[in-house]
Formats: C-alpha cells, sequence, structure tokens
C-alpha cells in the first residue's frame, strides 16, 4: 500500500507531465515568404497609391493532420487586402509573411499580405 505523502507526489508528479506536454504541444511560428515591387506589371507613374493595406488567407486543421478549411492561399490574401480599398486593383512595395499556430486539438497557418494599394490611370 502506498503512503498518503508518496500518493501526494505521485499525482502531483503526473500533473507536472500532462502539463508539460500541453505546453510542447502548442506553439507558434513566423517566417519569411518574400518581396515584389507590385502584384501586377505597372508603367512608372501610371498609378495612383490609395494607401496601405493587410490581407491574410489562413486554413485550420483538426490534430495537425485533417484539413478543416481550404485556404493559406496567396492570391486570396492579395484580394482580401485589395477589398479594403473599393478602388484599389494592384497593390506596389509588396512583402508576405506567413504563420503557424500549433494547439493541441487544431492548428492554423496563414499567408499575410502587406503593401500600398494602387489604382491604375
Amino acid at each position: 500500500m502506498m503512503s498518503p505523502y508518496l500518493k501526494i507526489w505521485y499525482m502531483r508528479g503526473w500533473m507536472v507531465v500532462i502539463l508539460a506536454a500541453g505546453a510542447l504541444t502548442a506553439g507558434c511560428m513566423h517566417h519569411p515568404g518574400g518581396i515584389a515591387p507590385s502584384t501586377k506589371p505597372l508603367a512608372p507613374g501610371g498609378y495612383i497609391e490609395l494607401g496601405k493595406v493587410r490581407g491574410q488567407d489562413c486554413v485550420y486543421h483538426l490534430l495537425g493532420l485533417i484539413p478543416v478549411t481550404g485556404g493559406n492561399e496567396m492570391r486570396n490574401a492579395v484580394e482580401d487586402a485589395l477589398r479594403t480599398k473599393p478602388l484599389a486593383d494592384a497593390m506596389v512595395e509588396v512583402t508576405v509573411d506567413g504563420y503557424f499556430q500549433y494547439f493541441i486539438l487544431f492548428s492554423r497557418a496563414c499567408t499575410q499580405v502587406y503593401g500600398t494599394a494602387v489604382e491604375t490611370k
């Protein structure tokens, strides 16, 4: 038979193992995607700058393996960014980042696009 003090330390040990496993299975990571002068060919001075924009597109996974949604495409992130400026039809000074978030039951991978929205003349 186990003594009461040993039983308490045994239970605390399992609690520490469970908490450590939870902490080690969660996290996030950012990674650079790239830089581009524009999203389509533009003539110098052939556009009007409308302002800074940001867009993103994400995909969600169950248990880090089973995709629940579609997505995580750069073209959708660009469309999302351009939607914020009604007259915009392209972007200049484009940068792309990606990030992943891992949790115990689900994960998320996203593509983010930053730049300046422009309207061609």
